[in-house]
């Protein structure tokens, strides 16, 4: 079965609510997957901004996220180890682009893994996350969302 992504906060590439970004309550939207292929055995969630004046942004990194038997989910901070974000801290920060700038492209990569853990404490920055990924990848699924700051 294929993996899905999804959020009942936004469509694919409609606005991100506020409430979900720096101009908010800053938290994480909620995120739903569904289906997995039957290798799985883990879960990684990156959200990034490849539109950021200074490259990729990476704003919330989810790992060891256990698959269960049931074929979908839910994503949220403290259900799994979070890694470092761009912002310097673990856990999720919101969309945040520098006003003016058009609206940014934010990203949900949902990656399923052939392994139950990458062997990673809590915080983990970005690069550690990307190396033990490798190789292990058996799905993905993304979405995409939009913000601006006016």
């Amino acid at each position: 079965m294929p993996l899905t992504l999804s959020s009942s906060a936004f469509s694919e590439g409609a606005t991100i609510p506020s409430r979900y970004t720096c101009d908010g309550e800053n938290l994480p939207p909620p995120i739903q997957w569904d289906g997995k292929p039957s290798s799985a055995q883990s879960l990684v969630l990156i959200l990034d901004d490849p539109d950021a004046p200074g490259g990729v942004f990476t704003h919330w990194i989810v790992y060891d996220l256990a698959v269960a038997n049931v074929n979908s989910g839910h994503i949220s901070s403290g259900m799994a180890h979070e890694g470092k974000n761009d912002f310097g801290r673990s856990g999720y920060g919101g969309p945040c682009p520098p006003r003016g700038h058009g609206a940014h492209r934010y990203f949900f990569t949902l990656s399923a893994l052939d392994i139950a853990s990458l062997g990673l404490r809590e915080g983990a920055s970005r690069q550690q996350v990307d190396a033990k990924m490798r190789g292990h990848v058996v799905g993905t699924a993304k979405l995409m969302g939009r913000y601006e700051r006016r």
